[in-house]
């Protein structure tokens, strides 16, 4: 059976951005007469709140959206928030120790952006990493961890990789290019990449709709499911949706998030209607129930050009707005 997810980071309010997300992803599920769980990623403490967490789940009920499993439902799979899932991380993480993948390393941001080989890398990690300390001898290495705590990198090869996004179409690309990427952070919290292969793989997730921000993650989460020995899902990357000088929306974008929406009196359909418009699911935007879109939906459809909030996107999902 098919089976995709949503997962929310709990750090701001969510906007229409992450609703589109949502919205796609459920329509990709239901339409397959799959399942659909809402999971939360809230591995980072520091950055996720409880209260935004509940307003998350309010958020995509309020759209009309449900889920099979999730935090408030349970479920087989569970727990369905990271920050409860640290053991398992930690017995896949030992997988990558056995096999001679990962090695410690000492160096921060500032010494990455300052090696004279490290230009620009893969986008979501900014700079590549140049390998540094992958060329340490044990006695070099022993004299670092005396002083610092070091993060976990995973080895990575030179072989071209190549897959298929059900949105963007033929990728490849080399994961050298970005350098040996974290696993785990200096400060022990699993790093995104490998929490959220352990958590879909456990999740038997097949399917991944999600934004395009993370096209450039998909390569580094194909080796860390061979690596591990999970079946990759099939994956999809959703157009972001952009202010009108081509910048993406953040959770704190004023005045675009669902809070904002429902408290001016905009129904949840106006909204769901002006999401499926702006991917390419309707001819016009119209009021229209999530249920209502389900027997229509094709992913073929969804535009894979980001989607930008022009002054007249902006009239038509503010029909109150003077």
């Amino acid at each position: 059976m098919p089976r995709g997810r949503f997962a929310p980071t709990p750090s701001g309010k969510m906007h229409i951005g992450n609703a589109l997300i949502a919205l796609l992803s459920w329509l990709q599920m239901r339409s397959a007469d799959g399942q659909f769980v809402l999971r939360i990623e809230d591995i980072d403490v520091n950055r996720s709140r409880e209260d935004l967490a509940e307003a998350l789940v309010n958020d995509l009920k309020w759209l009309g959206l449900d889920w099979d499993e999730g935090p408030d439902r349970g479920g087989p799979c569970g727990p369905y928030r990271q920050s409860l899932r640290q053991e398992l991380y930690e017995h896949e993480l030992q997988k990558l120790h056995e096999q001679g993948l990962l090695y410690p390393c000492y160096c921060s941001r500032a010494d990455i952006a300052a090696a004279a080989s490290a230009p620009h890398g893969l986008a979501s990690e900014g700079k590549r990493y140049p390998g540094t300390c992958r060329r340490l001898s044990p006695e070099e290495a022993q004299a670092k961890a005396v002083r610092k705590q070091p993060s976990l990198r995973i080895i990575t090869p030179e072989d071209p990789l190549l897959f298929q996004d059900g949105i963007a179409g033929v990728n490849e690309c080399r994961l050298s290019d970005g350098g040996d990427f974290v696993v785990k952070r200096a400060d022990g919290i699993i790093s995104y990449q490998l929490a959220v292969v352990v958590d879909d793989a456990l999740m038997g997730i097949t399917h991944v709709l999600r934004g395009a921000d993370l096209l450039d993650s998909t390569p580094r989460q194909l080796l860390l499911y061979q690596k591990l020995g999970y079946d990759a899902p099939s994956f999809a990357h959703a157009p972001l949706i952009v202010d009108a000088e081509g910048r993406r929306l953040a959770k704190r974008s004023r005045g675009l998030s669902l809070s904002f929406l429902r408290a001016q009196g905009i129904r949840p359909q106006h909204v769901v209607g002006w999401l499926a418009w702006s991917a390419g699911l309707l001819d016009r935007p119209e009021d229209v129930s999530p249920s209502e879109l389900v027997g229509g939906f094709d992913l073929s459809k969804v535009r894979s050009e980001p989607i930008r909030l022009t002054d007249e996107a902006f009239r038509l999902l503010f029909p109150l707005h003077p």
